[in-house]
């Protein structure tokens, strides 16, 4: 199978990589940039545990083709926490026991990190529009919300 290479910034740093013309973003993250915060979830587009920011909007990484990605931004969430320190969503989530399992956690603070940029101060209806794509088994999405509302603050 034919490589295509692609050169994109993923939390602040430029990567070069080879990749096949059917690997996933999602692939190419954990696979060849050993970034393993992302979950594959469902394969499918469905969970939300693959999220990233590519070019500020968040995407199912999953159904986004690597060899598309050429010259994209992307925000994993280890490009969350700035120089070794947590943002305030991250911190918001622990303190409010966001965080049971941790499987869609990452997608999550993603889509909340996403949310935020664009409205940073969101209603709670807001807060559960934006995060609609993500699934949670554990947690009952309160204290989501309420994590989401107090680093909003």
């Amino acid at each position: 199978m034919s490589l295509k290479r692609i050169t994109l910034t993923v939390n602040d740093l430029v990567e070069t990589v080879d990749v096949p013309q059917n690997m996933t973003l999602l692939q190419m993250i954990r696979e060849k940039l050993s970034l393993t915060g992302t979950k594959n979830g469902c394969s499918a587009g469905e969970c939300g545990a693959c999220t990233v920011l590519m070019n500020g909007e968040p995407v199912n990484s999953c159904m986004v083709l690597a060899a598309e990605c050429d010259g994209v931004k992307v925000v994993t969430i280890e490009g969350l926490a700035k120089t070794g320190t947590l943002s305030e969503l991250q911190k918001a989530i622990i303190s409010s026991g966001g965080v049971q399992c941790g499987f869609c956690t990452p997608g999550m603070l993603i889509s909340a990190t996403a949310l935020l940029k664009r409205n940073p101060g969101p209603s709670d209806t807001e807060i559960r529009e934006a995060i609609v794509g993500n699934l949670c088994r554990c947690t009952g999405y309160v204290r989501i919300v309420d994590a989401i509302r107090q680093a909003a603050k």
